[in-house]
């Protein structure tokens, strides 16, 4: 797996061939990691890009990329094919990634590759983290730990939807010193946030074509007795393989594997509608409160104050 750690020391090398930004052959994709590329030694100031791959389907991992160089070094930038990952083709976003890669005094790159579990799990919880704020809190990790590791930002790009002018203004007043701009379709506005998005989609694309599901043993990786099959899409709901792929995944007893994000609409009504359902048993007589604040969020929870219920502390009856 690469580096997962946030610190600046802890960057994984570039090995000769791969997508050093994947988990390795093998490796189930179980928590969220983060992949730096050695870190440029050309003076700054430098340009940052942002951009990222995933925000849509119901499989696989979100993954925000970043990409820097020097600002001296913008002209160069442009002639080296860099654009919206979603305009080119496999084969030269794997070029370009080599491109981003063959350079390491002049430009660098960076990914935060959220797995679907924590995807999952921070919708889910009380009070839930939508994907919105997962997506903020891994720009803004990028992009201090770009500074931590020596880097000095003079102008930032980000690729975003919705209200760009506030989200623009709060990174301003995060990162004060720092120009940014905020802006849809970034990716295809300023190569550096081209470059931020190949390196994106390469490694969400290399989650997916090699995903190691941790449900089943080594063996069974391939000849699946499960019938967790490959064929996942494009991993968009609207996409037939994927509907195809999530309705022969079903397991009724524990749902899917956990490629899938639960939180997505998609799966939850697939799981209401052909899952097992969830039947609550009463031990003995004074538990049916607690079954009832433990399945609603009543019962014993009711009325209870604001800040109770937002650390999602929840009353004991019986130990």
């Amino acid at each position: 797996m690469p580096s997962r750690s946030p610190s600046p020391e802890n960057t994984t090398p570039l090995p000769p061939f791969g997508v050093p930004s994947a988990p390795g052959p093998s490796i189930p994709l179980t928590e969220s990691y983060t992949f730096h590329s050695p870190t440029p030694t050309a003076p700054g100031p430098y340009i940052l890009g942002v951009d990222e791959a995933g925000r849509g389907p119901v499989l696989g991992p979100l993954v925000y990329g970043v990409a820097y160089c020097p600002v001296a070094w913008k002209d160069d930038l442009e002639e080296l094919g860099f654009a919206d990952s979603k305009t080119l083709t496999t084969e030269k976003r794997a070029q370009l990634l080599g491109v981003l890669s063959g350079d390491p005094v002049n430009l660098g790159w960076s990914v935060r590759v959220i797995s679907p579990q924590a995807i999952s799990s921070g919708m889910l919880r009380l009070p839930p983290t939508n994907l919105n704020k997962q997506s903020q809190d891994a720009t803004i990790m990028l992009i201090r730990q770009a500074l931590q590791r020596g880097i000095q930002l003079s102008e930032v790009y980000v690729d975003a939807l919705g209200n760009t002018s506030t989200y623009e203004a709060y990174l301003s007043s995060t990162f004060p010193g720092i120009n940014f701009t905020v802006t849809t379709k970034a990716d295809s506005k300023f190569k550096i946030v081209g470059a931020a998005s190949v390196a994106a989609k390469v490694t969400r694309d290399a989650c997916i074509e090699g995903w190691c599901f941790e449900e089943l043993d080594g063996d069974n990786q391939n000849g699946d007795p499960r019938g967790f099959g490959r064929e996942f899409g494009s991993g968009y709901p609207s996409d037939p393989r994927t509907k195809a792929w999530i309705e022969g995944s079903l397991e009724p007893t524990f749902g899917f594997p956990s490629v899938a994000r639960f939180s997505w609409t998609t799966v939850k009504v697939l799981l209401e509608k052909s899952a097992h359902p969830t039947k609550w048993y009463v031990i003995d007589e004074g538990q049916d409160s607690l079954v009832t604040a433990f399945s609603s969020s009543r019962g014993r929870d009711k009325d209870r104050n604001l800040v109770t219920r937002e650390l999602c502390l929840r009353s004991v009856g019986t130990l």
